[in-house]
Order: structure tokens, then C-alpha cells, then sequence
């Protein structure tokens, strides 16, 4: 089984970005939408690309764009995947493409939808992973075993989001089995503050459910 990815997103600072690298994160997620909680703006998040360690890639968030901001913030941070966290159609993602990230919204009481929408996903070919976002209340106990057949049967790799933490993630991994997970406010100290000891122990979290699937 290959190793599951690791993002951490909400990065705003060189020091974030070495503690990710420095914990074996796979990627740094950019927050470029207005009024986010870890936003930053292109200028910021280019300073921030000149500083990633080789190996990792960064991925832009956007929620929504027009293609004229897309293209203008694209312009200043040339980021090497794009991540849509809104209701973008499908025109859009075909011209923001290649190398999207599509962010579907998890509604625990509608699962069965989730096959559907998948499926959809995938067969945009600009799209090349899904993110599935967990509600802030959402029980990974009971979610992540409930996600692991549409995880399985999805044509395109599927990341897993939303209140996933150090103490969570390993039971999350080894439940559902996803491509990769992506993890901000749950490596954080404070708000917006992101802790270099909770990222070291998210990743070794992962790794940890790595290992045990190779082992089963």
C-alpha cells in the first residue's frame, strides 16, 4: 500500500514551512481566500513558494474565483496545484485546471449522495484529487469507516479534511484508507498559530497507520 500524503494548510510563515518540511509533510497549502481564517494574500504566498524545501510542492486555495482573479493571483504565485473549497462549475475548473483539487463538502446524513459526486469529479480530467471536508462536528470514529467504500471505489485519489488532530488521524488512516489527508486548525497552538511539535506529531500520526496497513 503506498503512503498516504500529508498537507498542511494555513501556512503564513518559513518556519511553518521548515517544520512541515523538516516532519516529512508531502505539501503546504496557501490560503488565498478573502477573509479566510489563515488567509494571505499572492504577494505573501510567492515569498512563501521561494522558501519550500525540495521535495515538497505547495498547493493555492481558492474558493470561487473568477477566472480574472484566478488568473491574476496565478500571476504573482504560480503555485503547482490549485485547490476550489467553493461551488465552482465545471467550465471554471477545466480552464483553472490541470492539477485541481476539487473540495466536496461531507454531509454525514447524506452519504449515499457522495458515490455521485465522486464519479462526477473525477471524470473532469483537469481534476486530479478530491478533498473530502468533515463538518467541524463531524465523529471520525464513525465517519471514517463510513467513507472507506466510496474512498475505495473512487476513480481519482481522495484526501480526507476537517478537525482532524495528532490524537485522531491514526484511527482516520487506517479506517478509511485515503490518498492523502490535510490537516490547519488541528497542528495549531492558538488561533492561526500552527505548532511545529503538533505538526511533528500529526505526521508520525500518519506514518504510524502507514505502517499497521503494511503490516495487515
Amino acid at each position: 500500500m503506498p503512503r498516504t500524503r500529508i498537507k498542511i494548510c494555513g501556512v503564513r510563515d518559513p518556519k511553518t514551512i521548515e517544520a512541515a518540511g523538516e516532519a516529512g509533510a508531502d505539501a503546504v497549502g496557501l490560503d488565498l481566500r478573502p477573509g479566510a481564517r489563515c488567509n494571505i494574500d499572492p504577494y505573501q504566498a510567492s515569498d512563501l513558494l521561494a522558501t519550500l524545501p525540495p521535495f515538497m510542492t505547495a498547493v493555492a486555495i481558492y474558493a470561487d474565483p473568477t477566472l480574472d482573479d484566478f488568473l491574476d493571483a496565478e500571476a504573482i504565485c504560480p503555485a503547482p496545484y490549485t485547490q476550489l473549497h467553493g461551488q465552482e462549475k465545471d467550465n471554471l475548473i477545466r480552464r483553472i485546471g490541470p492539477d485541481a483539487i476539487k473540495t466536496v463538502h461531507v454531509d454525514p446524513a447524506k452519504l449515499p449522495a457522495l458515490d455521485q459526486s465522486l464519479r462526477h469529479w473525477s471524470g473532469i480530467e483537469e481534476v486530479c484529487a478530491v478533498l473530502l471536508e468533515a463538518p467541524h462536528a463531524a465523529n471520525w470514529a464513525e465517519l471514517s469507516a463510513a467513507l472507506a467504500r466510496a474512498i475505495t471505489l473512487a476513480p481519482t485519489p481522495v484526501m480526507l479534511a476537517g478537525n482532524l488532530t495528532p490524537d485522531n488521524v491514526e484511527q482516520v488512516v487506517r479506517q478509511a484508507r485515503p490518498w492523502g489527508v490535510s490537516v490547519s486548525a488541528g497542528v495549531e497552538s492558538g488561533p492561526g498559530k500552527k505548532s511545529a511539535e503538533l505538526i511533528h506529531g500529526f505526521c508520525r500520526a500518519v506514518r504510524r497507520a502507514d505502517a499497521a496497513l503494511q503490516r495487515d
